[in-house]
């Protein structure tokens, strides 16, 4: 199995790399392509659908490695009706409502197949199972983890080989963890999808020749998610509940930090703005370069932290999230990605250290 997954890996890697030029001309000659706005950081008009040839190269991986015969049907239309739904609004720009009720209807499918989050019991350290009666609960949580997910992907593509390399972090993370657990399925499909990944950064990282789209984002948070869930990630207990949430930190953080920003400022939630993580970095007088390996250093903290945690006694884990929350919190208030007046942390510390001063001027 392991050379199945590293000749998938391999194939992936290649037809991405020979797809990906094909991609941009018949993007072009579609009219598939993002013009530049007051909201968008590149300056000239770009093809898009790019991740149409990861998708290629994740299919002929998928083949090549003999995944077809695993039982993985319902999650694999999934995909294809994810790629669908990106191409579609590459194209012709669908709106959010139609985006979500889509992605949705695809959740349910994939939580109609049998894979969703179990809590008929939640194990929680020194306190033993705790029961949550009914399964609707974990396919509901399913559902929102999926779209969530999915959606948090999308919104973290806003530079080039941002939302590619911070994919290729997370699925790296997840396969690091199959392999230990002896996952084969799971790393192999991980390592397909890195294969892709990779290959396209050659061509997306900046300067950026094509950018993924939501052909490629939607597709790749579509699998992020469902590859989370797939394993012994599904609910052994409460901090392998968590585990998910913190190989995928960096996206959630920047998806959560837009919703309370938009509430901030009496926005729909659904209205794009330029206030996510790479435009306040970028603000700040960061290079495009810069701000993506800056952001793609915090994933891979976010990724160790995770892979720490998943062996972690429960006094270490304590601690791994709350320097994780402090740090998420100094980025926030720095960077003002919730509201340029929300720093509590900086005004008490400027408090303490003006007392401080003017106490030792009295004396």
């Amino acid at each position: 199995m392991y050379n199945h997954a590293i000749i998938g890996f391999i194939v992936a890697f290649v037809v991405t790399i020979i797809a990906t030029p094909f991609v941009i001309k018949l993007a072009i000659c579609l009219k598939v392509t993002d013009s530049p706005n007051e909201r968008k950081i590149h300056t000239k008009v770009m093809p898009r659908m790019g991740g149409f040839a990861i998708f290629l190269g994740v299919a002929a991986g998928f083949f090549a490695s003999g995944l077809y015969n695993e039982k993985v049907f319902s999650i694999t239309i999934g995909a294809l009706l994810m790629i669908i739904l990106g191409l579609l609004d590459d194209k012709f720009g669908l709106s959010a409502g139609v985006k979500l009720t889509v992605q949705i209807l695809i959740a349910i499918l994939v939580v109609r197949s049998g894979l969703y989050i179990e809590t008929s019991q939640l194990g929680i350290p020194y306190l033993g199972d705790v029961s949550v009666e009914g399964s609707i609960w974990g396919s509901v949580i399913t559902v929102i983890w999926i779209v969530g997910i999915t959606n948090a992907i999308n919104l973290i593509d806003g530079l080039d080989g941002l939302s590619a390399g911070i994919s290729t972090i997370g699925i790296g993370t997840i396969a690091v963890m199959a392999y230990s657990l002896n996952k084969m399925l799971i790393l192999s499909l991980c390592l397909i999808i890195m294969g892709a990944t990779i290959a396209f950064l050659f061509y997306n990282f900046h300067p950026a020749k094509i950018f993924m789209g939501d052909t490629g984002a939607l597709f790749l948070g579509y699998s992020i998610s469902v590859l989370s869930l797939m394993g012994a990630y599904k609910s052994v207990t409460l901090f392998s509940v968590i585990v998910p949430l913190i190989i995928l930190g960096v996206p959630i953080f920047d998806m959560l930090a837009a919703i309370l920003r938009r509430i901030a400022h009496k926005r729909p939630i659904s209205s794009p703005d330029k206030g996510h993580l790479h435009h306040r970095l970028i603000d700040l007088g960061l290079s495009q370069r810069t701000t993506v390996l800056l952001i793609y250093a915090l994933g891979l903290l976010f990724s160790s932290a995770a892979l720490l945690l998943s062996k972690a006694t429960l006094y270490n884990t304590l601690i791994i999230l709350v320097l994780l929350l402090i740090i998420l919190e100094i980025i926030a208030e720095f960077s003002g990605i919730v509201h340029s007046e929300y720093k509590p942390i900086i005004k008490l510390l400027k408090k303490i250290f003006i007392k401080k001063d003017a106490r030792k001027s009295e004396q």
